[in-house]
């Protein structure tokens, strides 16, 4: 299969940075919430609920914040969705991102990103250093689909078929990346080979093998 690959596609958060889950869990802890009772929330309802909306424009930062509040509440605890936002930056991966150049340097590379409308960038931060690196990194893929843009988002089907046909390649010929296995069963359906990113060490590894060649 290796020999095969022409693309390899991307997630961001999660995959190329830190996931925003690890800000997630602290924010937890520090406010005595139960372990992962954002992602709970964000789970509800999940092509619905206030996360679902504001990942494809369809509300505010504002009206975010009122709705995810209200969706906390009803699960029994009081987070703002303002204070969620501000959780979603992750810092930038450099191994990653040189096993991303080194898979551009073979094949085609592409990102699709569910994200907000909110902060610098795809980034979705808005502090200016992170905001940087991010658009750095972005200047690397032949194409970007962000969610917040088109208005689709992860794990609909479409997503990932407008990424294959901007990039003029075959689902059977991609790797795809995530850190969520709810967006790689679509890819995978497709017929991409798929790499749940748990680890920075392991994404890595399983990149090598399913590319065939050092990243």
């Amino acid at each position: 299969m290796a020999g095969d690959i022409q693309a390899v596609i991307w997630d961001f958060g999660g995959v190329i940075t830190s996931s925003p889950f690890e800000a997630f869990n602290v924010y937890e802890a520090e406010n005595g919430l139960p372990k992962d009772f954002i992602r709970s929330v964000n789970a509800l309802n999940g092509d619905t609920n206030a996360w679902a909306r504001l990942e494809r424009s369809e509300v505010t930062g504002a009206e975010f914040d009122a709705l995810f509040a209200a969706e906390a509440r009803a699960l029994g605890h009081d987070v703002p969705g303002r204070d969620v936002l501000g959780l979603l930056s992750g810092q930038v991966r450099p191994a990653v991102v040189e096993a991303l150049k080194a898979c551009k340097a073979r094949v085609k590379v592409g990102c699709i990103t569910n994200n907000a409308p909110i902060g610098k960038g795809a980034g979705m931060s808005s502090d200016e250093g992170k905001a940087a690196a991010v658009a750095e990194v972005m200047t690397l893929f032949d194409h970007v689909i962000e969610s917040s843009k088109i208005g689709i988002r992860k794990p609909d089907p479409r997503i990932y078929a407008l990424m294959c046909e901007a990039l003029d390649v075959d689902p059977a010929n991609c790797v795809y990346l995530d850190d969520l296995g709810i967006n790689l069963k679509p890819a995978r359906a497709m017929g991409m080979t798929t790499i749940k990113a748990v680890s920075e060490a392991q994404l890595l590894a399983d990149l090598n093998a399913a590319t065939g060649f050092p990243v």
